[in-house]
């Protein structure tokens, strides 16, 4: 089976790991731009983040024959630096119009202050400006209450639900979100958001309409193979090849395709890739023999 990872932060991540998703079938991955474990303190900072996720990430996924998309915006947590968040929001617009960014996000609530509330909002009407659908990070704290808070701006703002994605779900807010005709993301990370086995009966419950798997893997605890571990573990309960394929890869699909920018043709015949090419004068490769071909090779890298 084919799998995306609608929601994964490479930027943390090592070679390893794009070795490993590839194997395992995965595609295509989304990459939003997100908070990096320590504040920012310089616009700069920003610039160069959003430059790497544009820039050099699509191009190091290349190389290992996976197709990388992005989403941009201010996370909430950095968005309580007033004066800082307010230099960023110059940026956003020269960024949200890159050929692979897909959304705008993930932004949303921390918790839930006034400022975030005053940047999340700023960024919907972004979002509606560039017609780049939006990518919601609800909070890990009163999840509950934030999570309908945040569909309610949404929808104070006029936003359709079929061009929001509201992620790290679990089976306090599935229904909620479901009902009011989002899209339900969630996030499989190792003993928070949500884990595999609990996954699977959420789709026993739900079915497989509108639900998106994702890793959200990151600098943190987690598992970039998520997805597809995921959906081994839906087949083995007896949920349908049908409905592990709409949650694990269809559903991200037409959610991010709204973009205009997330097409199945940019890697249904498999993404080519040469690893002699260069980024910037830069190889992923540390003296190791480059290797051309497509990602339906079976190896694509020599130990």
């Amino acid at each position: 089976m084919k799998f995306i990872d609608p929601h994964v932060h490479m930027s943390s991540r090592t070679t390893d790991d794009y070795q490993a998703m590839q194997k395992a079938g995965i595609v295509a991955i989304i990459e939003p731009a997100f908070w990096l474990g320590q504040p920012r303190t310089e616009k700069g900072a920003f610039k160069d983040y959003y430059s790497s996720i544009v820039g050099w990430e699509p191009f190091r996924s290349s190389q290992f024959g996976i197709k990388h998309y992005c989403t941009i915006g201010l996370n909430s947590k950095e968005a309580n630096n007033v004066p800082l968040a307010e230099q960023v929001m110059e940026l956003l617009p020269l960024y949200a119009m890159k050929d692979n960014v897909v959304a705008i996000g993930e932004i949303g609530y921390d918790d839930q202050t006034e400022a975030e509330d005053r940047f999340f909002r700023a960024q919907i009407e972004l979002a509606k400006e560039v017609n780049l659908p939006i990518l919601i990070h609800t909070p890990h704290r009163d999840k509950k209450n934030g999570t309908l808070r945040s569909m309610d701006v949404l929808e104070e703002h006029g936003i359709d639900p079929k061009m929001a994605i509201i992620d790290h779900n679990n089976e306090e807010t599935a229904k909620a979100v479901l009902d009011r005709g989002y899209w339900a993301a969630f996030t499989i990370y190792p003993r928070t958001k949500m884990g595999s086995e609990r996954m699977v009966e959420v789709v026993k419950q739900y079915g497989s309409e509108r639900i998106i798997v994702d890793s959200s893997a990151d600098w943190g605890v987690s598992d970039p193979l998520a997805v597809p571990k995921t959906a081994n573990l839906m087949l083995a309960n007896g949920i349908s090849k049908e409905d592990v394929h709409m949650t694990c890869y269809q559903n991200a699909l037409d959610a991010y395709a709204q973009s205009g920018n997330m097409k199945e043709s940019d890697w249904e015949n498999g993404v080519t890739f040469d690893q002699s090419v260069l980024y910037g004068g830069n190889s992923v490769l540390r003296g190791q023999d480059p290797v051309k071909g497509t990602a339906s090779d079976s190896d694509i890298i020599e130990n």
